[in-house]
């Protein structure tokens, strides 16, 4: 068994089949309109794409993030039953930042909360969710009252006959 093999999957695990759809339902590739807002008050807007399949024999989703000059980055998450939620790290080697969350669904958003090495706190949002588009939105807060927005995309999904840029 080579590692394409071992590492991706048709679809969902039958254990906890529906509660893998919160994420499944972004499997596919996506393009993706990029904003970086910095704390100087400027932003910078980039064009990327976003890929997302099953892993792991159906027990996680792993997405792939390119930003060409930017970030190519590559998140695993799965679903915990133990904490009723979905556990999620992001990999971003360019940069060398790895991010730790816990996910669940909050109305009818996707929230990936967890916590920086700078010991602040870190929303990364799902919203506006539809079969073909979403939108996402990166929120950082010092005292987890006040929160600064340091990036959004708007994501769009592919044509099913459209392959990886």
């Amino acid at each position: 068994m080579n590692v394409a093999e071992i590492v991706a999957a048709d679809g969902p695990h039958p254990d906890h089949a529906a509660e893998l759809m919160l994420f499944g339902q972004f499997v596919g590739s996506w393009d993706l309109t990029v904003t970086d807002y910095f704390e100087d008050g400027t932003t910078r807007t980039m064009p990327g794409e976003w890929h997302f399949g099953w892993a792991l024999r159906g027990r996680a989703i792993q997405d792939v993030w390119i930003v060409p000059g930017r970030e190519f980055g590559m998140t695993v998450r799965f679903y915990d039953p133990r904490i009723t939620a979905w556990r999620s790290t992001w990999i971003g080697p360019t940069s060398g930042y790895v991010q730790q969350f816990v996910a669940r669904a909050v109305g009818d958003e996707i929230v990936l909360s967890g916590r920086q090495a700078d010991g602040r706190s870190v929303r990364w949002i799902f919203s506006s969710i539809t079969p073909t588009s979403y939108h996402w939105r990166n929120l950082v807060s010092a005292d987890d009252t006040s929160w600064r927005l340091r990036q959004e995309m708007d994501v769009v999904r592919r044509a099913p006959d459209q392959h990886a840029k």
